[in-house]
């Protein structure tokens, strides 16, 4: 093996008493530089930095929640037997697709509370959601989980022969599927960052391109990974779900498109 990235020896540390799981460390680290970015967003769209905490302290449980759940429902015969494990939250298993689509309605519903403009907030919210996403990943590097098929690439991921597939035992190197997505959504957030700024799309479309730009990148990424996952039609269910979020994310991103200020 002539290079590889290295897994973690462990997915956890001590501090004094507790143990942290790097797997939440990533996590929060991805939702407070979200939340921070989007409230610098808000405020330069004439928005104050508290109707975007005030959104946060909602959304993110319900994205969490949503996430579990999404998990759950599309999984549900690896917790048959052992539904304790349902709230495990640290062992990872959170649906993205889930989160997404619960913590979005949610903080809809509190920015309409707080009586501001829904697409506008929603417009300086969206790009930061892609960040989020790229940094929650690190999550599964820490868990040595939800990688792709054996490769001998430079980039190759080492994986501990207690966390390999029993088809892939003899296999030391996996596509890092979790630095492809990675990477993946820092690009998607520039490029919803340069549509905003130019235009192109109407008050609260540019959803509609993050929602599409993430079905395209599951896509590819989902068809490297090798872990168990729930089929439909002999395909894997996040397969299904992301050409579904390509087509709708892309309908409603062409329905939005603003021809006037984008000439």
């Amino acid at each position: 093996m002539i290079a590889a990235i290295p897994s973690p020896s462990t997915g956890s540390f001590g501090l004094g008493p507790l143990e942290i799981r790097g797997y939440g460390v990533m996590i929060a680290l991805g939702v407070i530089v979200a939340v921070s970015w989007a409230q610098r967003r808000w405020v330069d769209k004439g928005g104050t930095a508290d109707h975007i905490s005030t959104i946060a302290i909602w959304a993110v449980p319900a994205g969490l929640l949503g996430s579990r759940l999404y998990h759950v429902v599309t999984d549900w015969k690896r917790f048959r037997g052992r539904w304790e494990d349902v709230p495990a939250v640290w062992q990872g298993g959170l649906g993205i697709p889930g989160g997404l689509a619960a913590g979005v309605i949610v903080g809809l519903l509190i920015a309409r509370r707080q009586g501001i403009s829904m697409p506008r907030v929603l417009d300086a919210i969206v790009p930061t959601l892609p960040i989020a996403q790229a940094i929650g990943r690190w999550g599964n590097w820490f868990n040595q989980e939800l990688y792709g098929r054996p490769t001998d690439l430079p980039w190759g991921l080492s994986i501990d022969v207690g966390h390999r597939p029993a088809a892939h035992l003899t296999a030391e190197t996996f596509h890092p599927t979790f630095l492809y997505e990675g990477l993946w959504n820092l690009t998607l957030a520039a490029v919803l960052v340069r549509v905003d700024r130019r235009g192109v799309l109407k008050p609260g479309r540019l959803i509609g391109l993050w929602v599409c730009g993430y079905g395209l990148g599951r896509l590819w990424v989902e068809s490297l990974r090798i872990d168990h996952a729930s089929l439909l039609a002999g395909v894997r269910v996040n397969i299904w779900v992301s050409l579904v979020a390509v087509v709708v994310g892309g309908a409603v991103a062409v329905a939005g498109r603003n021809y006037r200020d984008a000439s």
